[in-house]
């Protein structure tokens, strides 16, 4: 049994890594696919591969989850789901960790698990830990491992402080509202986040286990 009870209307932070901290992305068209893979596959009807997806890109589909963030890094990842649908989170990364773990065996021609056991889920339970774990997922690219930021990354921080110029099919998180709206601007997101970055990056400990 799931220790975090996954309920709809509520809000999740959701992570895991490779298994052994492997690399799951070994280039920018792995990561690409990955992306890919989770709006094709956040769906609550039946899916069948991406090629299917494409001919269907432009049916309403009603979704199995809400993005708010994430954040897309070399060997782990982090997102921050509302659950809109019944099973919805469970359902969505099946599919989604289930798929892309097929690509990646095939066309690395390896076999066996891709992540690290099933993901990992914690309950974000109040407007002041959804705000700060916001920035932690926008903006974790930017922590510093052994000293250095990742390179090949992709996380929805454009979608929160570039909305006009972030490109049109990049835009996935239709929740990042339920942060926004406590600012009184964008501007004012931004600033807190990067005071918040610093927060964390002084106090890496107290976030260790949301990478283990």
């Amino acid at each position: 049994m799931r220790k975090v009870k996954l309920a709809n209307g509520e809000i999740y932070h959701i992570y895991n890594r490779g298994v052994d901290k492997r690399k799951i992305f070994s280039n920018q068209k792995d990561m690409d696919r990955f992306f890919k893979s989770m709006v094709a596959f956040n769906c609550v009807e039946p899916v069948g591969s991406l090629f299917e997806q494409s001919f269907q890109k432009d049916k309403i589909k009603k979704p199995l989850v809400k993005f708010i963030a994430y954040n897309l890094l070399l060997n782990h990842f982090h997102f921050i789901l509302e659950q809109v649908a019944e099973g919805g989170i469970s359902e969505f990364m099946k599919r989604l960790l289930g798929g892309y773990t097929w690509y990646f065996n095939k066309k690395n021609k390896r076999s066996g698990s891709l992540f690290q056991g099933t993901f990992k889920s914690k309950h974000i339970d109040s407007d002041e830990y959804l705000l700060h774990i916001s920035v932690y997922v926008n903006l974790n690219d930017k922590i510093p491992l052994g000293g250095l930021t990742a390179k090949l990354t992709k996380s929805s921080w454009n979608e929160y402080v570039n909305v006009d110029s972030s490109k049109k099919h990049e835009q996935i998180c239709f929740g990042k509202n339920i942060i926004l709206e406590q600012f009184d601007s964008i501007e004012d997101y931004k600033k807190f986040a990067l005071s918040s970055l610093e927060d964390v990056r002084l106090n890496k400990e107290k976030y260790k286990e949301l990478e283990e």
